[in-house]
């Protein structure tokens, strides 16, 4: 006789309580069985919701995004990093300079605010912009940064958010040969700082840079890439650069071990991690 799975309502229940269980494989003798494991279940993880939120408040303060942004953010302006902060409400024509044209996949991922204005999805183009400023008033390396968020029309599943926070750093004016080396240096030393050791540089195809050097655990934690490059031109940017791109969210699913990137980013239903209908 076939058993009795969880129902669907109380699948999703699970899964928003952040069960990392396969739900699908779960077979009850009986509905009574069901219930009665269902409902332990749910407390536990209830349980375990409660005590993230007690930590918050008595200990941690701000969430886990916040704290490693601010570990990253110290650990840059430790290596000589200047941080900037730059407007989130761009011009279309800074998408057009990164070859962003109607026709262009990411394109239909823009948030149009009018025809001219679109709402960032990346931070690159104000860090080129910046940068041919900077070049002009600063001894090479420049080495700059910014951390902020960035939005994108994106409902490719559990990786991926509409508003999500990058960091973006870029070093130019170094050596040819030494740019893979500088990419690996710059990693190893950001990894490190927020726990991350088991990675790997992987080159992948990139619809903006052509060819990236990500950053992988289970999950793409950042993309690096290099110059010169063919977009360089339209900033007029000629000095040899790198540069890194850190979603801080994907980085809190993996020192946290969350399944979902949801309990990571900005929320009015997660707090720190932690469901808030508990």
């Amino acid at each position: 006789m076939p058993g009795f799975k969880l129902t669907e309502t109380q699948k999703q229940r699970l899964r928003e309580l952040g069960s990392d269980i396969d739900l699908e494989q779960i077979v009850f003798g009986s509905i009574n069985e069901r219930y009665c494991s269902f409902r332990a279940m749910e407390q536990e993880m209830v349980r375990k919701e409660k005590y993230r939120l007690d930590r918050l408040l008595a200990s941690d303060l701000r969430p886990a995004i916040c704290r490693i942004e601010n570990i990253l953010v110290n650990k840059l302006n430790g290596e000589g990093f200047v941080q900037v902060f730059t407007p989130v409400i761009i011009s279309r024509g800074f998408l057009n300079k990164m070859l962003i044209h109607e026709d262009h996949l990411l394109a239909q991922q823009v948030f149009l605010i009018d025809k001219n204005k679109c709402l960032r999805p990346m931070l690159a183009p104000n860090l080129y912009y910046l940068l041919k400023q900077l070049v002009r008033l600063w001894k090479k390396p420049v080495r700059i940064f910014e951390v902020g968020p960035c939005f994108r029309k994106d409902t490719k599943g559990s990786h991926h958010l509409n508003e999500f926070t990058m960091l973006n750093l870029v070093e130019l004016g170094i050596a040819l040969d030494k740019r893979h080396e500088r990419i690996k240096e710059l990693t190893d030393i950001l990894m490190k700082a927020v726990g991350v050791k088991n990675y790997q540089l992987v080159s992948n195809p990139s619809e903006v840079y052509g060819q990236t050097i990500d950053v992988m655990t289970d999950i793409e934690l950042c993309s690096a890439a290099m110059g010169p490059h063919p977009l360089d031109a339209a900033w007029g940017i000629i000095d040899p650069w790198v540069g890194l791109g850190f979603g801080l969210e994907r980085i809190v699913m993996e020192i946290m071990g969350y399944r979902n990137i949801q309990r990571a980013g900005r929320s009015l239903v997660y707090l720190d991690g932690a469901r808030l209908n508990i």
